[in-house]
This record gives structure tokens, C-alpha cells and sequence, in this order.
């Protein structure tokens, strides 16, 4: 969507703002990202504020609103969560700033470790019984083999989305971020995600899946859930692949073929 700056928010909105943060002494627009109308660093007068913002018309208002609901229990390894405003039209999150770069999941890259200990955090997480957030068997319910969706099933909370841009390292350590995806399921659902986003940083197909087995959900999950998973984000990819050609999804689309073929042999 469309972005615009701190300053083109109507003054009403400008003004809540700085009722939660002080007087706002500056603002810079956040570059990358397609899915907020304002991404604003804020120097304030308690201190830097990360906003992001969407109309609160826009048919993806509701993954913002999941995004602060579910804040509240995500782990230490993800920014925290100030505030939530709604008012004039415009749904508003307030979050910590994290002053760090997008993770390298290249083949012997330092991140890997600090990327795996955030992921190890967040597994130990349950989605909160309170909270609406996606199911893990309603997401993947167009894309699962026939008889398999009750493996996708389970109490944790998902993150689901392991691009490098909603992996942040600061401080020596992973935080992740972009909760708009919030999902309970399987534990395994996540290690199997993050092992996509590593072949696609070039890591070989066995190499991803050893890397996902780090994790004991991984480990302890049958075989026959593991294959199923493959053949679901196979299925997913080759849909979105097919409705946009770009590169690098037409590229994610062949990975994830790749992980669904050897996943469905070690059944």
C-alpha cells in the first residue's frame, strides 16, 4: 500500500501520539516494507518510537489488530509492544526500537545460531486460549493431502513468515518481528518455515531439514506430518508463483518442491 509520512496523519492522531510518547521532536520514515500506510521512527521526548500504522477501512486491518493482541505473550526476543491506538481512522502500533540489520541465513553465517536460539524461545510459547488468532489446520486446509490436517494441529504460537526481514539482529541476538501472521498449531510448523527461508539463502535441502531438526518438535513430529507439511507449502508456493511470476517466487516455488520431494521420501 501506499505510504505516507508521520506528518501527513491528521493532527488529531499526531496528538495522541504524543500523549502517549512526549512531545515528538522528529520523525523519519522507515524505508522497505509493503504492508503498513505509515512506518515512522519517532525521537521523542521519552525516548525512540517505532509506528506503524494502517487505515482502519484497509481489508488487512484485522492481521494489525491480531499483531497487538497477541503481543502481550510473544518472548523477550521480540520487540515489545507500547501501545495500540485507534482513533480517526487509523489503527496505530507503538513499538520498542530495535537499532539492528536484517539477519544473514547464508550457509555459515554467524546469525544462524542467534536466529535458532530466538525460534528455540518461541516454541516454548502456547497461544494464548483468550487471543483470536489463525488456526494452523485452517491455513493450511487448501493445501494439506487429504487425511493429513489433524498433524497440523497443536497448542503453540507460530510465527510462520521466517523472511530475513522479520528477523532483526541487535545487541547479539535475533528478535523477531511482522506478527501479523499469528497462528496456533504444530511446533514443528515453524522450524519446517524457517527451513525454507534457508534454502533459499542457498543452503542444501538436507542441510535446511538437519538445521530444522535442532528443534524437538521437528525431532518428534511423524514423519508422515513432516511430508504432509512439505507437500502443503509445495502446493502453497506453486499457487502464488502462479498468480505472480516474479523471480524470486517462481525460485521459492521450486525450493519448496524440492523440500516436499525429500520430506516425502524419509516417510
Amino acid at each position: 500500500m501506499s505510504r505516507i509520512s508521520f506528518e501527513q496523519l491528521p493532527a488529531e492522531v499526531r496528538q495522541a501520539i504524543a500523549d502517549k510518547t512526549g512531545a515528538v521532536q522528529q520523525a523519519v520514515t522507515a524505508p522497505g516494507g509493503m504492508n503498513s500506510g505509515i512506518a515512522s521512527v519517532l525521537d521523542t521526548d521519552s525516548g525512540p518510537v517505532f509506528v506503524k500504522g494502517i487505515p482502519a477501512d484497509h481489508p488487512q486491518v484485522g492481521a494489525q489488530r491480531r499483531e497487538a493482541a497477541v503481543a502481550a505473550q510473544l518472548p523477550a526476543s521480540c520487540p515489545r509492544l507500547f501501545w495500540h491506538l485507534e482513533l480517526d481512522g487509523w489503527s496505530l502500533l507503538g513499538y520498542e526500537v530495535i537499532d539492528g540489520r536484517h539477519a544473514d541465513y547464508a550457509p555459515g553465517s554467524p546469525d544462524l545460531p542467534l536466529v535458532e536460539a530466538a525460534l528455540a524461545e518461541l516454541q516454548g510459547i502456547t497461544a494464548p486460549a483468550d487471543v483470536d488468532i489463525k488456526q494452523a489446520v485452517d491455513r493450511w486446509a487448501e493445501y494439506a493431502p487429504p487425511g493429513t490436517l489433524q498433524h497440523f494441529d497443536g497448542d503453540a504460537l507460530l510465527h510462520t513468515d521466517f523472511a530475513p526481514d522479520n528477523v532483526l539482529i541487535a545487541g547479539g541476538r535475533a528478535r523477531l518481528i511482522d506478527w501479523a501472521w499469528p497462528t496456533r498449531g504444530a511446533g514443528w510448523i515453524d522450524p519446517g518455515a524457517l527451513a525454507l527461508r534457508l534454502m533459499e539463502a542457498g543452503h542444501l535441502v538436507e542441510a535446511a531439514i538437519e538445521f530444522a531438526g535442532h528443534f524437538p518438535s521437528w525431532r518428534s513430529a511423524p514423519p508422515e506430518a513432516l511430508a504432509a507439511f512439505g507437500t502443503a507449502t509445495a502446493s502453497l508456493w506453486r499457487e502464488i508463483a502462479g498468480q505472480d511470476g516474479a523471480v524470486w517466487k517462481r525460485a521459492m516455488a521450486e525450493q519448496a518442491a524440492s523440500l516436499a520431494r525429500v520430506l516425502s521420501t524419509n516417510q
